[in-house]
């Protein structure tokens, strides 16, 4: 039952994002008298968090992903076109460095593909540890 609602919620997401891009790609503007908050901007980000390593940092873009770009899952593309944007160097085997945080508990592999590609996100783990700036939480 809950691998079901797992699914249930993972598809729910990904026709969440649909509709987004859908929205933002034909100029589609929500009215609102609310300020829209400002957001932390990606290089920024990774600079405030100071991964020691591409393990860490791959976890972190993919915390920036799901948290402040509305990404449910992400997939390879989605990595390497954030690695750019921050203007970092990719890893040159960015698989093994999602897999190395899959082995740590810090992401998981999505049931469903997105875009044809294996998809992942973050575990409650792999959150808490991007927030703890890559710092294990005492027990």
């Amino acid at each position: 039952m809950e691998n079901n609602m797992k699914i249930v919620f993972q598809r729910l997401n990904s026709l969440e994002e649909r509709i987004g891009n859908l929205e933002k790609s034909s100029g589609f503007t929500h009215t609102t008298s609310e300020a829209i908050p400002k957001t932390i901007g990606l290089k920024e980000f990774i600079l405030s968090k100071q991964p020691k390593n591409d393990v860490q940092k791959t976890l972190a873009i993919g915390y920036y992903l799901e948290k402040f770009s509305g990404l449910n899952l992400f997939n390879i593309d989605d990595l390497e076109k954030a690695y750019e944007r921050a203007r970092e160097n990719k890893p040159s085997n960015m698989n093994d460095k999602v897999n190395m945080n899959i082995r740590r508990g810090y992401m998981e592999e999505a049931a469903e593909k997105k875009n044809s590609l294996k998809a992942w996100y973050l575990t409650n783990s792999g959150e808490s540890y991007v927030e703890n700036n890559f710092k294990a939480k005492k027990q």
